[in-house]
């Protein structure tokens, strides 16, 4: 049974010794609670969001049972609406334990990971693998929107700043679709750059774009993790704007072979967002 603690108690920051024998107990899952907490999100009500975040693993080896190695990509989809995270570097330790592992092929791979994740996120998740001769059919692509870095700003505060933000709501409603690639935010625990892109569709009063765009750089010297970066954004555009739909997805660049990629919306398409990888991941 995996009990949520405290990021500082994670392996983040610490000397790792790589178990190479599967080891489900390197998973290290943080609550969600504690930061939506902060976002006025009380336990128990209704959250203003449905959502996942989609986790791709790049390092994703193991043996079969003649002890030749295998090697395959993970795509992990957690609902946003689970009680836990895990924390990414005890996710790739965790990984990294099927190295030396013996499995009777990619089904009884995809069985434990869906089950030690589950058990870790506290929710049922989602595990595609996509296997080495599968490879050439993976496919990259850029979020589609109008670009805000195209805004030629002065720059002075690093810290997110929800005030930032207004709408001209004396203005006909509009349907819009931004893209930034600057958003950067800083390891919760560690302090380590996060690089991520960000793609916000919008349908309301006209939003201040200058505005927009420095309220997301403001994420440089912010301290939190990717899927709680992306909570923040979702509810103080959602707040301070009064959108009649809003979606927010970010992207980030992989770190230890994962990249980590939230996704938050108050409306429904009919489809989940796209996983195609940009050119930074």
């Amino acid at each position: 049974m995996h009990i949520p603690s405290h990021p500082g108690a994670s392996p983040l920051g610490k000397p790792a010794t790589y178990i190479a024998e599967y080891d489900p107990a390197l998973l290290f899952p943080i609550a969600r609670q504690g930061k939506r907490d902060e976002l006025g999100l009380a336990a128990g009500s209704t959250l203003p969001f449905f959502g996942v975040d989609i986790w791709n693993a790049y390092e994703v080896s193991w043996l079969n049972l003649r002890g030749k190695p295998q090697i395959a990509i993970a795509t992990i989809t957690v609902p946003a609406d689970s009680p836990n995270i895990v924390e990414s570097k005890s996710f790739k330790l965790y990984l990294n334990s099927f190295n030396q592992t013996r499995l009777a092929g990619a089904d009884a791979l995809t069985e434990l990971l869906r089950a030690d994740l589950s058990a870790g996120f506290g929710a049922a998740i989602q595990v595609s693998l996509t296997l080495a001769d599968q490879f050439g059919t993976l496919k990259m692509g850029e979020f589609d929107g109008l670009l805000l870095d195209r805004l030629d700003l002065e720059i002075n505060d690093y810290t997110p700043d929800a005030s930032l933000l207004h709408a001209n709501h004396e203005a006909a409603i509009v349907e819009q679709t931004f893209v930034s690639h600057l958003l950067k935010s800083n390891c919760l625990v560690t302090g380590q750059p996060d690089w991520g892109s960000v793609q916000i569709r919008y349908v309301g009063a006209p939003i201040d774009e200058e505005n927009l765009l420095r309220y997301l750089i403001g994420f440089r010297n912010h301290n939190e993790f990717h899927e709680q970066c992306v909570e923040r954004i979702f509810i103080d555009i959602l707040r301070q704007c009064k959108p009649q739909k809003l979606a927010v997805y970010a992207r980030y660049t992989r770190r230890g072979g994962l990249d980590i990629n939230p996704w938050r919306s108050n409306f429904s398409s009919g489809k989940r967002p796209s996983n195609l990888r940009n050119a930074r991941q």
